[in-house]
């Protein structure tokens, strides 16, 4: 059975062939990486999650409030599997809530599965609702997001992409 964690240091090689398996760029939705994040050195991918541990727990932060995250890992037999984030403020680019799944563990409802969790997750923080985006052209995510009570609020459209914007009100 998967398992949603915090992410650790311990899980550096099954990260790696995870990484590896979505190719090159920062594409890994719900990982949170930036331009400049070193993840191939020990050290280096110590660094990034300390960085990611310090998002979950506000009081202990150094970085901006509205940088405040959960960052979860989506693991199975010690393989991750894909990622997912709530950020605690709104942001009106990214939304609230990104994830990815590696293309070969795709198709399982495991995207499905971590964001209904992760919509609890905002349940227990008094979040009303949550705006998660995807690519236009992800049908299945779209998908994905419908199940969980998506409701498509606009499509914005950027010069080589365009994002499609769906709300998610957390009843109670």
């Amino acid at each position: 059975m998967p398992e949603l964690i915090a992410p650790t240091v311990s899980l550096h090689s099954a990260f790696l062939e995870c990484h590896e398996e979505w190719g090159p760029g920062l594409h890994e939705d719900g990982f949170g990486l930036r331009d400049g994040d070193d993840v191939r050195t020990p050290e280096g991918f110590a660094v990034w999650v300390g960085r990611r541990l310090r998002l979950d727990h506000p009081s202990s932060a150094p970085c901006p409030e509205e940088q405040h995250c959960t960052a979860r890992w989506i693991v199975e037999d010690g393989r991750i599997l894909g990622g997912i984030a709530l950020r605690h403020r709104y942001d009106d680019d990214l939304g609230q809530i990104g994830y990815g799944i590696r293309p070969s563990a795709r198709r399982r409802g495991l995207a499905s599965w971590a964001l209904a969790a992760m919509l609890g997750e905002a349940r227990a923080r008094d979040m009303e609702r949550v705006l998660v985006p995807c690519l236009a052209n992800n049908v299945a995510s779209a998908r994905t997001i419908e199940r969980n009570g998506g409701i498509l609020e606009s499509i914005r459209h950027f010069e080589d992409f365009a994002v499609r914007r769906y709300w998610i009100t957390l009843d109670w």
